[in-house]
């Protein structure tokens, strides 16, 4: 069997990003470029962009062609893989499937019944059963991460910071059960929590709900809260904000986003600062709750 590369050697061979919808697989692509490694982008059709794919080397992909990708990363000496983007977890009945993906078909099955955290894991396991490695998109580009402190002009109040404490508690809370890595939390009464829908589909549950009067809180008394699961594989499914965040953010009428600081992706920082400030709203970088920080 192949020997597995050392981290050395494998550095010095070509990144493959395997890339869903968004703009951080590009952010990440040009931080890895900028330090003299070359890439390879997957994108994933109906998902990534084709037109920021297009500055790159790439090679696209379905759903379901494992074998397809396998093929051509190792003919383009890729060991070294990331997982990043937006994506929607599919049926299994709308997955491409090639042979080589056939064959791993009752592992993959079992890997849907569960969490985005176990099929990820489970995933990124086939990957190394084949002599790739996993990699996170921030060691590679730490810049995409959230620093601590506010992004823009706004900062949150004491209610805003109570808030935030309760979220996070919540969020550990229940991260036990693989789910939820965003809550919206007004007067310590939470409002709403992620699953399934994501976090910009809560958001709009969240300004129907102040549209038909059934939140009394202000506008601005509630906050956004984002948090990876306890336990979570850092190595993707990081919890991530953009610019479209803000605004929905803004349309919900909550008064900012709070996010782990350095366990946070963000797409875009600039425009981010510039449409909170803009809409009056903070988004903000809380130490995380186990480095001794203080919200």
């Amino acid at each position: 069997m192949e020997q597995i590369d050392s981290d050395s050697s494998a550095q010095e061979r070509p990144l493959a990003i395997i890339c869903g919808g968004g703009t951080l697989p590009f952010a990440v692509a040009d931080a890895v470029r900028r330090r003299g490694r070359r890439v390879v982008l997957f994108p994933l059709h109906r998902l990534a962009d084709a037109g920021a794919v297009a500055r790159f080397p790439h090679h696209w992909l379905y759903l379901g062609q494992y074998g397809r990708f396998r093929r051509l990363a190792r003919a383009e000496g890729c060991r070294d893989i990331v997982l990043i983007g937006n994506a929607v977890r599919p049926a299994l009945r709308h997955l491409r499937l090639d042979w080589i993906t056939v064959l791993l078909l009752p592992k993959i099955v079992r890997l849907f019944r569960g969490g985005d955290d176990h099929l990820l894991t489970g995933l990124a396991r086939i990957f190394e059963a084949h002599q790739f490695r996993v990699v996170a998109a921030h060691e590679l580009a730490p810049d995409i991460l959230v620093r601590a402190g506010p992004l823009g002009i706004h900062r949150p109040s004491s209610r805003n910071l109570a808030d935030i404490e309760y979220g996070l508690a919540l969020i550990a809370a229940i991260g036990r059960f693989d789910v939820g890595q965003a809550v919206v939390i007004g007067g310590k009464r939470v409002l709403a929590i992620e699953a399934a829908d994501g976090t910009d589909r809560m958001l709009k549950h969240v300004a129907a709900l102040q549209r038909e009067g059934r939140i009394s809180l202000a506008p601005g008394e509630s906050v956004l809260i984002k948090a990876a699961k306890p336990g979570q594989d850092h190595r993707f499914d990081l919890p991530s904000i953009g610019p479209e965040t803000v605004d929905a953010a803004a349309q919900a009428g909550l008064a900012g986003i709070a996010v782990v600081a350095g366990q946070t992706v963000i797409a875009e920082p600039e425009r981010v600062a510039a449409r909170a400030d803009g809409a009056g709203l903070f988004v903000f970088g809380v130490e995380s709750p186990n480095s001794g920080g203080q919200t």
